[in-house]
């Protein structure tokens, strides 16, 4: 209890990003309890209403609560980002590992499949196969998968390279461990950190790529509660009815800065007790 207490009395930033972080989860999971009213019944007499007493944020051209969209909206566009960042994360961390440690023909292999990946503009290459896939929530994050575990695998890779210099790698070979022993053992603990901080920091980039395609219609379709989608809905009636474009903007921009901050700060944490230990090991 005294080592918590210590920790957020010395990182108050982070430790107040994460209780938002927090809060926007807890958002996302009791959506349906929390929402004031039905975000998919519409009510054609309400509609374009400016944010009143009754409809806080509003309504939209079909009479339905702007606020409840949004709402809602966390719970799709959140979701739909934390599946994307694992898969990315799992993927790429597993394809750089073995291209990393084994080298030959494996390395060959992944390292070349990631080069034809790369040599595409990513949004570009993503909005194609979602368009070939047909538009849904579903085909947009497989897209942005396929373009995306990249990053991962090659960052994965060079960490395992360096690590695999070491003297102890070497020692841990000689005296005859086996290598899954050696992977999650020596490589693993070593090379999580540094993704784990890029991961925490795409949540806030595949937020908007994936609000990017439902925007331009290939990915989540109507009349699902996603901020993008609510974007490409209220463009039309930008100058009359603001409301329909600004909440669902602000949501974005709110839940990106707080997750893109949390990787921020939790690099500087993790840099600053990687060189704490490396300086009480020399």
């Amino acid at each position: 209890m005294k080592n918590i207490t210590a920790f957020i009395k010395k990182h108050r930033l982070f430790s107040a990003l994460i209780i938002l972080a927090i809060i926007i989860v807890l958002v996302a999971i009791f959506a349906p309890y929390i929402v004031p009213y039905n975000p998919y019944k519409g009510d054609l007499k309400n509609a374009f209403q400016p944010p009143n007493g009754e409809h806080l944020f509003g309504t939209d051209k079909l009479g339905r609560d702007v606020l409840s969209r949004v709402i809602y909206g966390t719970r799709v566009s959140l979701s739909a980002s934390l599946i994307l960042v694992s898969l990315i994360f799992l993927i790429g961390t597993v394809a750089g590992i073995l291209a990393g440690y084994f080298g030959g023909i494996v390395n060959t292999v992944i390292m070349r499949i990631s080069d034809m990946m790369i040599s595409f503009p990513g949004m570009v290459l993503a909005i194609a196969m979602a368009g070939i896939m047909g538009a849904s929530i579903k085909n947009a994050v497989i897209a942005i998968m396929i373009v995306s575990w990249t990053k991962y695998a090659r960052l994965a890779r060079s960490l395992v390279l360096k690590i695999c210099e070491e003297d102890y790698i070497h020692a841990a070979r000689v005296t005859g461990c086996k290598t899954i022993h050696i992977i999650t053992r020596y490589l693993l603990p070593n090379i999580l950190p540094t993704l784990v901080i890029t991961a925490t920091t795409d949540i806030g980039t595949m937020i908007l790529e994936l609000a990017g395609l439902s925007f331009l219609g290939f990915g989540a379709q109507a009349p699902a509660a996603e901020w993008g989608l609510m974007l490409n809905e209220g463009r039309a009636y930008l100058l009359n009815c603001p409301w329909l474009m600004v909440f669902p903007g602000l949501a974005i921009c709110i839940v990106v800065i707080i997750f893109n901050l949390i990787g921020d700060n939790l690099r500087d944490i993790l840099d600053v007790r990687q060189e704490t230990s490396e300086s009480k090991a020399s």
